[in-house]
């Protein structure tokens, strides 16, 4: 029976679900330096030492760059590089002393006799790791799982009914995941996890991270992902939506063509997580448990040098004199697309039908050459996409041509670069119309082509100091149509409009196309594929820098593994300690916040429990104590469930409010007495509240606090942060502070905080000649860590005779001003019935410590 949940698929692909075996040790150890065998999975030991280091990158991708064919002679395969693949050309962003391992299939099946001899090979040979997945598993990962649910759900396409996409199949996703372990376990055939840097590359592979984080928690590890990231109202709709996102944030940094693809992730991250992100001197980071991932836009680039040499080459120029006498006195207009639903071939073939029919004069004077790559997925979608194309075009011909002339020429076929790059030398404008996709370089290598080199230039009888030009048509739906501003963008399902843009991209004067061409070739040749290498590179050492100077914890199970990552003296609070250390204590300050601390945060009952109640008047009947519960809620409810503690101390409000016993009565924080801000700060949280459906304003005596987790995560934490500005506006010249925490916007008194109760205390105790010599401070939120730090800064002064023993402890494993943490509330009543079972608890009176407002300064 299928797992109905994705949480245990870590484990499942080990089994045999999909009986595949485990991935064979066939690889030798890989040679990092001269005359030195790395070990790196702890077989043997190597005592040998060397001067030299040579820098490796592992990229991994679904396919090797390369080419593979059986000799007809011998039998045997033979392999070549595949020059004109982008993970090889990234290697020109590296510097020559990098060493470059690629992990990935091969596009041909070997048999598995052969396996061992052809990783031989292609390791020596190429620097190439091969997987090899068997045939099944091959298909229901790459055609199923791939092809037939993750890229129709990138491109925005939902199935809706089984005419219209496969529907989510969970064979399918097991084989997914069964893949990326099988990946994973050849990267750690090689890896030397704490040199090497590894980068990941597009949607076959985004619960790859969560393997390796697994097993090396402090690798360095990148992934770039080529397609479209849908918006969350499309992504939230998968079924294993969660399981992909925590993989792709086990990543260090992951990168995005266009801002458009990153903020639907970081929206995603936001909706379906909870994590907020932010943006530091230019870079946008996600907190999550402690890591910082960040996220790198970036659109890729073409190799301008590949490009070059295509074009110098005799064939391209003799094809570029055949296409000009071809199309003699007519302007061609060229389209590069692969089949399939998303290029939008045939809503290009209606716009041009379009313009022949508003502007009859261009018969005869304009052809249409639509260049069709072969399909890189099947169904019966590619079949019906094939069939309108040639169908449009079949009419268009027959209705606007004529024996000698055919306004729409449809080239499917394979055709050679050369090929390619003649027509795009000769093209008066290049057009693409799809209606979704990642990146596309076509409008690239159009430029590049339109520049020209040259050598082409004197075998085609043209001054190397002419005039460029170019005309570029592109669907605003693509990724690289932000960094074109000189193209025409258009709306592909708007017919009227591209007839109209390409009949403005014909007839335009040269002096502009010449002006659009300079614009987009400076950018495009400064903008290559290897400045992307070298800048993602350079931004993943940057985010991977602290990597050791942070402790590591591995927390989750299956796919929702991830590394808490915290500061080296960060650890969790034992019993046994604390116990020990409050055992030899005789002067004990201890401070508690209430939500998520002594009750959880998620409780929909608010009351302390009977526990709670019970442990906190044996710590107060304890002459050696005091103890206070220090909370932003408000005085009332306060003082009613904690009524039975006569012996406790309240602040509430976050301090605004303070009684030292149920006995005393409540003082009032001089600093904030005046309050006529609130009666500007009501209306403005009024509107906002007004305007954001799911929030609330809850009016407390000292502050104003505007709510907003109930509220559409976006748009409440959009509106938060504008309320934000707005009462930072209003109240520039009023007694009070605004500040925001998770899912608030809160204003409250200055002066008023939780630290400077804490403070209030400790040196009230020293001033009755009581100095502490024992604090414990818990709690779970930002206001908590202004009492860690006060807490700290107060017991260090000179007015203390000797420090006391702190423990300063944070709820939950998070990055906290706090040494300790424990895990949850849970956590805390167990320590605190640890400290009543140790305690010595006397019926007390009044002549307890009494803290005032007035008495400290």
């Amino acid at each position: 029976m299928a797992l109905r949940s994705g949480a245990n698929f870590l484990d499942l692909a080990y089994g045999d679900l999909l009986d595949v075996p485990h991935t064979p040790r066939m690889l030798p150890r890989v040679m990092t330096a001269p005359g030195i065998i790395s070990d790196l999975d702890g077989y043997g030991s190597n005592d040998g030492n060397s001067d030299v280091f040579c820098e490796r990158k592992i990229v991994v991708a679904n396919m090797l760059p390369l080419h593979a064919k059986r000799d007809t002679e011998n039998n045997k395969w033979c392999f070549s590089l595949d020059e004109d693949s982008i993970l090889l050309q990234l290697k020109d962003g590296f510097s020559s002393e990098t060493e470059v391992l690629y992990v990935g299939s091969l596009k041909v099946e070997i048999d598995a006799n052969e396996q061992e001899e052809v990783a031989q090979k292609l390791l020596e040979d190429f620097n190439c790791v091969p997987t090899f997945l068997p045939h099944d598993l091959q298909n229901k990962f790459y055609l199923g799982f791939c092809k037939q649910q993750l890229w129709p759900l990138f491109h925005y396409m939902l199935p809706m009914c089984p005419d219209h996409g496969d529907r989510f199949n969970r064979l399918l996703w097991q084989a997914y995941v069964s893949a990326n372990k099988i990946f994973a376990d050849k990267v750690m055939e090689i890896i030397n996890p704490e040199d090497d840097s590894v980068w990941v590359h597009d949607y076959h592979l985004m619960v790859f991270p969560t393997f390796l984080r697994k097993r090396y928690n402090r690798v360095k590890l990148g992934f770039f992902l080529h397609s479209p990231f849908p918006s969350s109202e499309i992504y939230r709709t998968f079924p294993v939506r969660d399981e992909i996102l925590r993989g792709l944030l086990n990543c260090d940094l992951i990168g995005f063509h266009t801002f458009d693809y990153a903020r639907h992730f970081l929206s995603c991250c936001s909706r379906m997580l909870g994590l907020d992100y932010e943006s530091k001197r230019g870079h946008i980071g996600l907190d999550y448990f402690g890591r910082m991932v960040y996220i790198k836009i970036l659109p890729v680039g073409v190799h301008m040098g590949r490009l070059e040499s295509v074009l110098n080459l005799p064939s391209t120029s003799a094809k570029i004199e055949e296409i000009q006498e071809q199309f003699k006195g007519k302007k061609v207009i060229l389209g590069i697309d692969d089949m399939d639903i998303f290029k939008g071939i045939s809503l290009k073939l209606l716009a041009v039908e379009q313009l022949l029919q508003q502007h009859p004069e261009l018969e005869g004077k304009i052809v249409l050459v639509q260049i069709v790559n072969p399909a890189r997925g099947l169904g019966k979608d590619v079949e019906e996409a094939k069939r309108e194309t040639y169908l449009i075009a079949e009419r268009i011909n027959k209705d606007y041509g004529s024996p000698n002339y055919e306004p729409v020429i449809l080239i499917d076929r394979p055709v050679p670069r050369f090929e390619k790059s003649a027509y795009y030398a000769v093209a008066e404008c290049c057009i693409v119309s799809a209606v979704r996709d990642g990146m596309n370089l076509v409008p690239y290598k159009y430029i590049v082509c339109r520049q020209g080199t040259p050598y082409m230039d004197e075998a085609m009888g043209i001054k190397s100091d002419s005039p460029r030009t170019s005309m570029l048509v592109v669907s605003e739906f693509i990724g690289c149509s932000p960094s074109l501003s000189g193209a025409i963008r258009v709306n592909p399902w708007d017919i009227d409009a591209v007839a109209d843009a390409l009949e403005s991209a014909i007839t335009l004067r040269d002096t502009e196309k010449q002006l659009r061409h300079e614009k987009h070739y400076r950018y495009v040749s400064s903008h290559d594929v290897a400045y992307w290498a070298r800048s993602f590179m350079q931004d993943l050492d940057r985010a991977c820098q602290d990597h050791y100077s942070k402790r590591c914890w591995k927390m989750g199970l299956g796919l929702g593994f991830r590394v808490v990552s915290l500061s080296p003296g960060f650890k969790k609070l034992s019993i046994d300690h604390i116990v020990s250390a409050y055992k030899r204590t005789n002067r004990r300050a201890i401070f508690l916040d209430y939500d998520g601390t002594v009750v959880p945060q998620t409780s929909i009952i608010k009351t302390p429990s009977p526990e709670v109640i019970s442990v906190l008047n044996v710590l107060c009947n304890d002459p050696k104590n005091t103890v206070f519960i220090v909370s932003g809620r408000g005085r009332s409810p306060l003082s009613e469930w904690f009524a039975p503690c006569e012996m406790l101390g309240i602040a509430a409000e976050h301090g605004y409010f303070l009684r030292s016993n149920r006995s005393s009565e409540w003082e009032t924080s001089p600093v904030g007495a005046d309050l006529d801000w609130k009666n500007i700060v009501e209306p403005v949280m009024r509107l906002y509240t007004e305007a954001t459906d799911g929030s609330n304003i809850d009016n407390k005596e000292s502050a104003l606090v505007w709510h907003h987790q109930d509220a559409d995560p976006d748009f409440g934490s959009c509106q938060a942060k504008e309320l934000l500005d707005h009462l930072e506006s209003v109240l520039s010249n009023e007694p009070a502070v605004v500040h925001r925490g998770q899912h608030i916007v809160e204003v409250k008194p200055q002066g008023v905080s939780k630290g400077l109760v804490a403070e209030k205390v400790l040196l009230r105790m020293v001033n009755v000649g009581a100095p502490p010599d024992f604090v414990m401070c818990i709690g779970d939120d930002r206001s908590d860590e202004d009492m860690f730090e006060r807490i700290l800064s107060t017991v260090s002064s000179p007015s203390l005779p000797a420090a006391p023993e702190i423990f300063a402890c944070t709820v939950g494993r998070k990055p906290s001003k706090a040494k300790y943490y424990l895990e949850d509330t849970a956590d805390v009543v167990k320590l605190l019935q640890g400290l009543a079972t140790a305690s010595s608890p006397k019926p007390r009176h009044i002549a307890h410590i009494q803290v005032s407002f007035e008495s400290v300064v």
